[in-house]
């Protein structure tokens, strides 16, 4: 005797009609949600690109990572102690990291221009954080990689500009309310 389960009229039904009609219902609600693209995922590229950049806040993690980069510079200006050091090194590739997390962008160039940059940045922050007891090499190294950052950021920053007709900003403030445009405007 094969198992049922009752309907919703009280009837009794074989299981495996309970678990096509289940099975059913899941293919249908994935088949809709596969159509429910996000705006950065359909629509011209300048489209996909500027709601990447709004929902993923690119223009304020380039911002962000380039103010640790000159934090690093002012700390070891000032020979801060090699905790302080430490810290603002560590919030680089943290920030870095974060940032890493928001790829891949809808456009393949700006996906690799970022990531050339974060992966960088996150180096620059870890070299400096194993450097920041006084060991020189790994401090020039993390030099030599924050030297880099810049430019990189800048060529990411000049691809959504290709791409959309305008730069984001990198402001790391947060706007004012109902100002949330990432572009500045």
């Amino acid at each position: 005797m094969a198992a049922s389960l009752s309907d919703s009229t009280g009837r009794s039904r074989p299981r495996w009609a309970a678990l096509t009609a289940a099975l059913t219902a899941v293919l249908t609600a994935a088949s809709a949600l596969a159509g429910c693209a996000g705006p950065d995922q359909s629509g011209p590229p300048a489209a996909r690109v500027s709601a990447w950049v709004s929902g993923a806040g690119g223009g304020s993690a380039v911002g962000t990572l380039e103010v640790d980069s000159r934090n690093i510079d002012l700390a070891l200006s000032r020979h801060d102690p090699a905790a302080a050091i430490k810290t603002v090194c560590a919030l680089l590739s943290n920030d870095a990291h974060i940032a890493i997390g928001n790829l891949p962008t809808p456009d393949q160039q700006l996906t690799d221009d970022l990531n050339r940059a974060y992966e960088d940045a996150t180096a620059a922050g870890d070299d400096c954080y194993q450097g920041s007891s006084g060991t020189a090499p790994r401090l020039s190294r993390s030099a030599d990689e924050r030297s880099r950052l810049v430019p990189l950021l800048a060529t990411a920053l000049e691809r959504v500009a290709a791409i959309t007709g305008r730069t984001p900003s990198t402001s790391t403030t947060h706007p004012a309310p109902g100002q949330n445009d990432p572009f500045g405007n």
